[in-house]
């Protein structure tokens, strides 16, 4: 029965919604180039992949079934994203460049497919724009009410170890630290 892992850094996992994952979320996922990149919904910015990016460690689950196309399928309504936006690997690829010993990850963990989420970084509108510390933190400093909340409620539930270089900045300069409740 091939086994299907979905990597995770971000909102996925302490709200996966209808994503079909057996059980909880393990810590020792492989190590990807993920950076606070992208700014998404209501304004929040939040994590990706980011090929200029210092690796971090993912996390990752375990999905309910065995068919490839189903667990991206349901991966892709989760995020509300289209295909293309979609990451996938089986044995026999190499390994991606942001996610580099993927396979040897893959093979250790006696894994068949892996998926995750693969949106671009954007910034002003802008699909692929990277944007700089400072554009962050100047946009998160303009931020009001509700859009300011949800866009610090997701830089605090960011898993911990998903300790990037810009989230370090984030918290000296706005005092957004890691948190593990849902309430803030």
């Amino acid at each position: 029965m091939p086994l299907i892992a979905c990597l995770g850094w971000g909102s996925l996992i302490w709200d996966p919604q209808d994503l079909p994952i057996q059980r909880h979320w393990f810590e020792d996922g492989p190590f990807a180039k993920v950076e606070f990149a992208r700014q998404s919904q209501n304004d929040r910015i939040t994590l990706v992949i980011e090929e200029t990016a210092a690796q971090v460690r993912t996390l990752w689950a375990v999905m309910i079934g065995t068919d490839v196309e189903y667990a991206k399928k349901a991966l892709r309504q989760r995020e509300g994203c289209k295909s293309e936006h979609i990451g996938s690997w089986a044995p026999g690829t190499p390994s991606p460049a942001t996610i580099p010993n993927l396979a040897e990850w893959a093979a250790a963990h006696e894994i068949d497919h892996v998926i995750w989420t693969a949106l671009p970084p954007k910034f002003d509108g802008t699909d692929g724009k990277t944007p700089s510390i400072e554009e962050v933190l100047s946009h998160l400093r303009k931020l009001e009410g509700p859009k300011r909340d949800n866009a610090e409620k997701y830089i605090r539930l960011a898993p911990r170890q998903v300790d990037t270089a810009y989230r370090r900045k984030i918290e000296a300069e706005l005092g957004w630290t890691a948190s593990d409740q849902i309430d803030i």
